[in-house]
Parts: structure tokens; C-alpha cells; sequence
């Protein structure tokens, strides 16, 4: 039997990237998948690439940042699953690339709005139907940059210090409630998000990882499965970095 056998997992930003091939492993490993984005074209596009690999799954478009959004998502899970085991919060955004100085206040907000706010709350509103199944998993993406953040990714990577803060936080509360909080740091991952980074091609990018390589989204997607999975029954309050050696302390 596959480990998540039984299991419904709902990934936020989970279309592309990372957060689909989070998505793609937890189905292969046997979850129901639900997944979400802010298009319900991109929604329906990966739900057949996924349906094609025989993989259980459906999903939503879901904006994050916008309450109604999250309400709707996470009462299409209730009526149709009846609960969630598995949360991974990936959703995330950069509208920014320069001095941190000279953030404009609006790409300031945004940041903050989508990459914690927007977490914190799609958790708090999640939990009653984590909880209700007994037990659960919760993961949250942040980023390497949140230990180490880059010069020209300033508040970003201030935001994803906060979420590595959010996982430490939720700890105590979390573990009454039987549910379990751990965090997922990615380094450089070849996505959408990482195209300015990249733009020098990824072999000059290499030179700065002692693994000399470029990420990819499946290198991220198995330690999340094994997070949420019973093999990590004793792990919780802690973040995985995914970074080829790169170093990462606060």
C-alpha cells in the first residue's frame, strides 16, 4: 500500500513549479490531490497531466490572498473529502527584483500580503479540518533566502524568514491538535520564479552551489512526501533546506 493511501492533500500555487511536482508525488504515493492556482485554465491543464499519470486529483482556481477564494477551496474539500491530511503552502510571490531601499511600498505589501499573511491564514482556517481526521501534516515552503537573502531579493527574502519563524510558532498549538508543522527551504530551483536569477545561464549560477548544479522541482517534492508521512511521525517544528550545500543559518 502506498504511503499516503487514503490521505487528501491540498497544495496551494501547485500547477507548476514546485508546488505541482510536490503535488505530482504525493499523488504518485497514493493521495487524493487537490490542487489550486489563481487561473482555472492552468487548474484544468494540470489536473490532465496528472489524471494521465493515473494520479487522484482535482482542484479549484484559488487566490490565495483573497478570503473568499480560500473559503471556497477549502469548502469544495469539506463537501467532497470531508477533511484534509496533508497541507503544503507553497503560493508565493516576488513582484520586486533591486534594492531592498528602494522597494516601493506596494511590491512591500504585496510580499507580505501572499507570502505570510495569506499562510498564516489558510492555515488557521484549515485546521479544524486537519484536525478532525485525527492527525495531519502541515508544510510550508519558505526558501533559502530566508536564511541568507539576497541582495536583490531583500523583502522576499525577509518574508521567508518569517514563515521559518511561522513554523516555530505553530509548534506548540499544532502538537495538542495531534498535527504535525515542518518547512521546506528550496535554493535555487530552476522555475518561473528563479528567471532572473538565471539569467546569466544556469552554469554561471552553478558556480555559486558547492553541489554545481541547478535545483529542479522534483528535488523538492520527495521530502515533502516524506514529511507528511508517518516515516516522519517524530519530526515536527523543523525546515529541510534543499539547497545543493548552500549555506543556510540565521
Amino acid at each position: 500500500m502506498a504511503k499516503h493511501s487514503g490521505k487528501v492533500a491540498v497544495i496551494t500555487a501547485s500547477t507548476e513549479g514546485i508546488g505541482f511536482a510536490i503535488a505530482r508525488k504525493l499523488g504518485l504515493d497514493g493521495a487524493h490531490i487537490v490542487i489550486s492556482s489563481r487561473k482555472q485554465a492552468n487548474v484544468d491543464q494540470a489536473i490532465n497531466a496528472l489524471k494521465a499519470e493515473n494520479i487522484s486529483v482535482s482542484g479549484v482556481a484559488c487566490h490565495v490572498g483573497k478570503a473568499s477564494d480560500r473559503r471556497a477551496l477549502l469548502d469544495k474539500v469539506e463537501k467532497d473529502h470531508g477533511g484534509i491530511d496533508i497541507l503544503v503552502l507553497n503560493a508565493g510571490v516576488n513582484p520586486y527584483f533591486g534594492s531592498i531601499l528602494g522597494t516601493p511600498e506596494s511590491a512591500y505589501d504585496k510580499i507580505l500580503d501572499i507570502n505570510v499573511k495569506s499562510t498564516f491564514m489558510f492555515i488557521q482556517e484549515s485546521v479544524p479540518m486537519i484536525e478532525k481526521r485525527g492527525k495531519g501534516s502541515i508544510v510550508i515552503v519558505t526558501s533559502v533566502g530566508g536564511y541568507v537573502p539576497s541582495e536583490l531579493l531583500g523583502i522576499y527574502g525577509v518574508s521567508k524568514t518569517a514563515l521559518l519563524g511561522l513554523v516555530k510558532a505553530l509548534v506548540p498549538e499544532l502538537c495538542s491538535k495531534n498535527i504535525r508543522v515542518n518547512g521546506l527551504a528550496p535554493g535555487l530551483i530552476k522555475t518561473k520564479m528563479s528567471g532572473a536569477l538565471l539569467s546569466q545561464g544556469e552554469e554561471v549560477a552553478a558556480q555559486m552551489i558547492p553541489i554545481n548544479k541547478v535545483g529542479r522541482p522534483d528535488d523538492c517534492a520527495g521530502i515533502v512526501s516524506f514529511l507528511s508521512s508517518d516515516e516522519a511521525a517524530y519530526i515536527t517544528g523543523e525546515t529541510v533546506v534543499v539547497a545543493g550545500g548552500v549555506q543556510s543559518r540565521l
